[in-house]
């Protein structure tokens, strides 16, 4: 029987790896590699996600691709000004730095005084 992500995972957290240390054993664990590469490239190509795209966002979740294929066809419409702002906000929602941009959105809403 082949065994999922989690349940390769829950192996090696029976073993009591945790941390650092469960993290290097599934980047070392071939078996389990291969899944994720699989689950990724399915994923991927549900959603219209490059490769490129995938390394450029943090996508550690479904949902994730799901935004960003949004994203994507969003982009591509005839938005308000303002629409258009709010989805490139989003955007940036995906990058490993999401907080500068958030901060700065928010700066901009603060009254001047």
């Amino acid at each position: 029987m082949n065994k999922s992500l989690q349940q390769i995972a829950d192996c090696y957290l029976s073993q009591g790896l945790k941390g650092k240390n469960l993290r290097k054993a599934l980047e070392n664990d071939t078996k389990y590699q291969n899944l994720l590469k699989e689950r990724k490239s399915r994923i991927r190509n549900k959603y219209g996600i490059t490769e490129e795209e995938e390394k450029e966002y943090l996508l550690p979740n479904e949902e994730d691709y799901e935004i960003l294929s949004i994203v994507k066809t969003l982009e591509n419409k005839n938005l308000s000004e303002a629409d258009s702002e709010i989805v490139e906000l989003i955007k940036t929602q995906l990058k490993d730095d999401w907080r500068s941009p958030l901060l700065n959105k928010l700066r901009q809403l603060l009254p001047r005084g």
